[in-house]
């Protein structure tokens, strides 16, 4: 099947790519839409200008669109990528949604408009199972921003491993904290993994922290050969 993936660089939609590959299908494209906007109730922000060399590291080509990011409007830029991808003869696109209903039911919406099927493998997957897959599968993924009660500066560009999850568990059963960071608590930046030809150097980053959140900016990164 010729699929395309909503593509933010971060862990939910590096797992669904994974999961496409896995199954078999054709994946002809990486779709990123860049919101002008940074508090864009869709789409993924921190460092989404790294897709272009997140793709070229998966070698799978991407299509970058850029959004105002302004509310329900955002959809509509959306719906043309969408649009543009059916035109292209694609079948099937692949989303990280694992519980914003708001996100899934509105791309699902925008496809079914434009004739195209959806899938979100990992809707509803009990999230430390889930983080433990991410785990298992050899993906390296690092936290690019915290909103969280419990996450304060130290977890920014911590790499998720198998000691920053029992930690994050321990944080989970004293707060609210989701596991897998759906409620909008943490956003992340997958840099290496089975997928990748190529794995991401960092060369440069900034950090910008302000009271009881902040991000992790990439200045500056390359690939390099594994």
């Amino acid at each position: 099947m010729k699929s395309a993936v909503l593509f933010s660089g971060g862990k939910d939609s590096v797992m669904a790519l994974y999961y496409s590959l896995n199954k078999g299908d054709d994946v002809q494209y990486l779709l990123s839409m860049e919101s002008i906007n940074k508090e864009s109730y869709m789409f993924h922000v921190p460092n989404i200008h790294l897709t272009d060399l997140i793709s070229e590291a998966l070698d799978i080509p991407l299509i970058k669109a850029v959004t105002d990011g302004e509310k329900e409007k955002e959809l509509d830029d959306l719906k043309v990528e969408l649009a543009n991808l059916k035109e292209l003869g694609i079948e099937v696109i692949y989303t990280g949604a694992l519980f914003s209903t708001y996100q899934k039911s509105r791309i699902e919406r925008l496809c079914e408009e434009v004739g195209l099927k959806t899938i979100s493998p990992f809707w509803h997957k009990d999230p430390r199972e889930y983080m433990e897959l991410i785990l298992s599968s050899g993906f390296k993924v690092i936290i690019s921003g915290v909103y969280a009660e419990g996450l304060d500066e130290t977890w920014l560009c911590k790499e998720i491993d198998r000691n920053a999850l029992d930690d994050l568990i321990k944080i989970s059963e004293k707060t609210y904290l989701h596991l897998a960071f759906e409620g909008g608590e943490a956003e992340t930046l997958v840099i290496d993994g089975p997928i990748f030809k190529k794995r991401i150097e960092i060369i440069d980053s900034k950090i910008d922290w302000h009271r009881d959140s902040g991000n992790f900016h990439v200045l500056d990164a390359k690939l390099v050969d594994k």
